[in-house]
C-alpha cells in the first residue's frame, strides 16, 4: 500500500474505532463521517488529483478498500458506491461532465448507482427505467431496488434505456419526483443505506446524461459493474482479515481440556483454512488489480473472478470464524457475527455467484473458439 493510502487508512481506523458494531445495530452511519471522508477523496480514491481525488491505482485503492472492509463493511459499501459513481462518470461522461460532477464526489457529496429493478437484478437487459428526451431536458421514469448508499446520496447515477440503447443519467436525490425508501432490516451491511428508489417523471437537464447518447447495454453497464466487483472483492479480503484476526486471538487464549484451543488439531485445521482463504482471495484481487492497472483486455473477467473467489472465501471463512468462536460470536455486536452476515450478502450483490460462474464459463468458451 502506498504511503498516502496507509495514512488515510490510519485516519479512518481512528475515526471508526470500536463503533462499527454500534453502527451496524443502529443501521446508520454518521453523516458527518461520510461527508468528511468524501471531502478528503478517500471514498473514490482512483479519481485523479485534477478533480480532487487521490489518484490511486487499482492495487493501492484495493488495499485501502480491504482495510476499510476489515473495519466496517457498511462503510466499505458506501466507498464502493462512491467509487462506482465516479468511475461511471469518468468512463461514460465527457470532459465537461468530469469537471461538473467529479469534484462534487471528492468534496463531500455522496452518490449511489442505481442498477437493479424488481424484474431486473442480474438480468440488466430487462431494465424498464426509461430516459426520454423532452426539449433541453430528459425525463426519467422507473423503479430501482436495493440501491446501496441511496439513503445517504446527494446524487443518483441512474441506468436506463435511452435512444434505442442504454445509458446513465445523474439525478439529484432531492429532485421533484424522486422518492427514496430504506430497505428495512437488511441481512448484511445494515448501515450501508440500502434503499429503493422511485423515479416519477423526474426532469433533469439533458447535460446530465453521461456521454449524451444511448450505448449498447453491455458497454453502458460493464464499466460500473467492473469497478463494483473489484471493490466488493477487496472488501471481502478485509472481511477475511478481520475474521482471521479475531479467530487467532480467541483460539490462542480460550482453553479447552487444559490447553489453548489453537493447539487442538481440528481447531488448528479451521485456522489454517481461514488463513488459506485470506491468501487465496488476496491473490485473486491482486491479479485483477494488476489487469486493471495494465489496461488488460481481461480486466472485466478478472474482476468477475476476483469477486467470485473473494465473496465465496469470505462466506466460508466467516462461517469458520463463527465455529471457532462459538457462543462468543453468536450475537449481534461482535465483529465475527457481523462478518458472517455481511459476507453472505457479498455473494449476491454486483452479480450473484451463479452469474459470475456463467460469465467465467462464457469467457472460457470464447477462448476455446478463438
Amino acid at each position: 500500500m502506498t504511503d498516502t493510502a496507509t495514512g488515510h487508512l490510519e485516519r479512518i481506523s481512528g475515526l471508526v474505532g470500536d463503533r462499527a458494531d454500534a453502527w451496524d445495530l443502529a443501521g446508520e452511519l454518521p453523516r458527518d463521517l461520510l461527508a468528511g471522508l468524501g471531502a478528503s477523496g478517500v471514498l473514490c480514491a482512483q479519481v485523479g488529483p485534477e478533480h480532487g481525488g487521490l489518484g490511486l491505482d487499482s492495487r493501492a485503492n484495493g488495499e485501502l478498500t480491504a482495510g476499510v472492509g476489515a473495519l466496517c463493511s457498511s462503510l466499505r459499501s458506501v466507498m464502493t458506491s462512491q467509487g462506482m459513481a465516479a468511475w461511471t462518470v469518468r468512463r461514460l461522461g465527457g470532459a465537461e461532465q468530469w469537471d461538473r460532477f467529479l469534484p462534487r464526489l471528492t468534496s463531500g457529496d455522496l452518490a449511489a448507482v442505481a442498477f437493479s429493478e424488481p424484474g431486473a437484478g442480474s438480468d440488466l437487459a430487462a431494465m424498464e427505467t426509461e430516459i426520454t428526451d423532452d426539449g433541453t431536458d430528459v425525463v426519467v421514469t422507473g423503479h430501482k431496488v436495493w440501491i446501496t448508499a441511496a439513503h445517504y446520496a446527494d446524487l443518483l447515477v441512474v441506468f436506463g434505456t435511452y435512444r434505442g440503447g442504454a445509458t446513465a443519467v445523474v439525478v439529484p436525490a432531492g429532485a421533484p419526483g424522486v422518492r427514496i425508501t430504506r430497505v428495512p432490516h437488511p441481512l448484511g451491511c445494515r448501515a450501508a443505506g440500502h434503499a429503493d428508489i422511485t423515479l416519477d417523471a423526474v426532469r433533469v437537464p439533458a447535460g446530465h446524461v453521461l456521454g449524451g447518447t444511448g450505448l449498447p447495454l453491455p458497454l453502458a453497464t460493464t464499466a460500473a459493474l467492473t469497478y463494483g466487483r473489484m471493490s466488493v472483492a477487496w472488501g471481502c479480503v478485509g472481511i477475511l482479515r478481520a475474521c482471521l484476526e479475531a479467530a487467532a486471538a480467541h483460539t490462542a487464549t480460550r482453553e479447552q481440556s487444559g490447553r489453548a484451543l489453537a493447539h487442538h488439531q481440528l481447531v488448528a485445521r479451521h485456522l489454517a483454512e481461514l488463513y488459506v482463504a485470506e491468501r487465496h482471495a488476496t491473490r485473486a484481487c491482486e491479479h485483477a488489480s494488476g489487469s486493471w492497472d495494465a489496461g488488460s483486455p481481461d480486466m472485466a473477467v478478472d474482476a468477475v473472478h476476483a469477486k467470485y473467489v473473494a465473496s465465496r472465501e469470505a462466506t466460508e471463512g466467516a462461517a469458520r470464524a463463527v465455529q471457532l468462536l462459538a457462543s462468543a460470536a453468536a450475537s449481534d455486536g461482535h465483529v465475527v457475527a457481523r462478518a458472517h452476515r455481511d459476507a453472505k450478502l457479498m455473494e449476491v450483490i454486483e452479480g450473484t455467484s451463479e452469474i459470475c460462474q456463467l460469465v467465467l464459463a462464457q469467457h472460457m468458451r470464447k477462448k476455446v473458439q478463438a
